[in-house]
């Protein structure tokens, strides 16, 4: 496979749709664990803590190993990361649907999640290569790809399970297999910037150097925005599930929540190529508290409504964190888009099991309106970004 890179403003708009695929393949399963949490409580007779604990480690995983990850793409030019980190999440989540006991649904996670942090940061780090003078419309379509296998995932792995049952989900690793194939053919091998006799901490200094503050306050605002994210879509299957919503219901609704964020991330992006980042930045986050508050509070079928509202605001900014990492580090791209995705991601999702034990001892409800109003609190970050266009 030859190397393929495009010229400097022409969107190549074919490896972008690659990369945006091999994203959803590998979210798309990724999605199965959320939505079927009520269903692994039921069987597993799960406590909060222990979800909690689950989604902890999932994120923590992605905290460790999207980083390392990010730091090798950046300096090896191969395509084992992706095609390794594809095969391990579409061939081991499955196998959650047989899992006997919260130790072998806990280990069968954390292999596909390590999977599905070993491919991020080698695809996004490819994405400016592509991109053109639209790096931000580009990096929003192939974070679509991410946002809406999220959204579509929940809406199949619902139906399967409520047909066929939580054991028969192995079968469904088949169509991951199909994506692995066509990764194979139509992948380019990635460029690197070949900064691998720097060392690592050498690379480091070389690639930040002076935007490292930047950096970390844009890293900062995007662990606070995952500790919100990740806390209403880890509990609210299950706070809905104690309201009356049956498995299908919930499935949707949180579908409808991911689905939304595929509208705003691709507006967000567009916009801020056209505009400053950081207006854009502001007013989602402006945004997140209420309609965080309407998705918990909204009675009856305009929980629907709510969950739009919620997901269009939490999921708009994570494209942007992204590309202005990325403006501002361009010769470690992979490596900062670990940080602002998978380093973020994870660490504001590894906070799972406090918030779960928290839910046990004040009630769900109570915790998610607190962190409903976490977002508040990142617009004093986000008043002292840089401005990057």
């Amino acid at each position: 496979m030859t190397q393929i890179k495009s010229n400097d403003n022409t969107v190549n708009y074919n490896i972008i749709f690659v990369l945006t695929l091999i994203h959803f393949a590998g979210d798309f399963y990724s999605s199965f664990f959320a939505p079927l949490l009520p269903a692994f409580v039921d069987k597993l007779d799960l406590t909060l803590a222990q979800v909690g604990l689950i989604t902890g480690m999932i994120r923590l995983l992605s905290f460790i190993v999207q980083p390392v990850t990010g730091y090798l793409a950046d300096r090896y030019e191969t395509r084992s990361f992706v095609l390794a980190g594809l095969f391990l999440a579409f061939f081991f989540i499955p196998f959650s649907g047989i899992a006997p006991n919260f130790w072998v649904l806990m280990t069968v996670l954390c292999i596909g999640s390590i999977g599905s942090s070993i491919f991020h940061p080698a695809t996004t780090g490819m994405v400016p290569l592509y991109a053109g003078n639209r790096t931000g419309f580009c990096l929003s379509i192939y974070n679509t790809g991410g946002i809406l296998a999220f959204a579509l995932g929940p809406v199949f792995i619902t139906w399967y399970v409520g047909r066929f049952g939580l054991e028969q989900m192995p079968y469904t690793l088949v169509l991951g297999a199909f994506a692995l194939l066509f990764c194979i053919k139509y992948l380019p091998v990635p460029v690197s910037e070949n900064l691998s006799h720097l060392g690592f901490f050498g690379s480091i200094k070389d690639t930040l150097g002076k935007v490292y503050k930047s950096i970390f306050l844009i890293w900062l605002v995007m662990v606070l925005r995952a500790v919100t994210g990740q806390t209403f879509m880890t509990f609210m299957p299950i706070y809905l599930t104690d309201k009356g919503h049956n498995l299908v219901s919930v499935g949707l609704i949180f579908s409808l929540f991911i689905l939304a964020g595929t509208f705003s991330g691709l507006l967000a992006g567009w916009m801020a190529d056209r505009t400053d980042f950081k207006k854009i930045f502001f007013v989602s986050h402006a945004f997140m508290t209420p309609a965080l508050l309407l998705y918990l509070y909204l009675p009856g079928q305009f929980v629907y409504l709510g969950s739009f509202l919620a997901g269009f605001a939490v999921l708009a900014s994570l494209p942007l964190g992204v590309v202005m990492a990325q403006k501002l580090a361009p010769k470690s791209r992979s490596m900062v888009s670990s940080l602002m995705m998978g380093f973020a991601y994870g660490l504001g999702g590894a906070l799972s099991p406090i918030v779960g034990k928290l839910a046990d001892i004040y009630g769900l409800e109570n915790v998610l309106f607190y962190s409903a109003f976490i977002p508040v609190v990142t617009l004093i970050f986000i008043l002292k970004f840089p401005k990057v266009k």
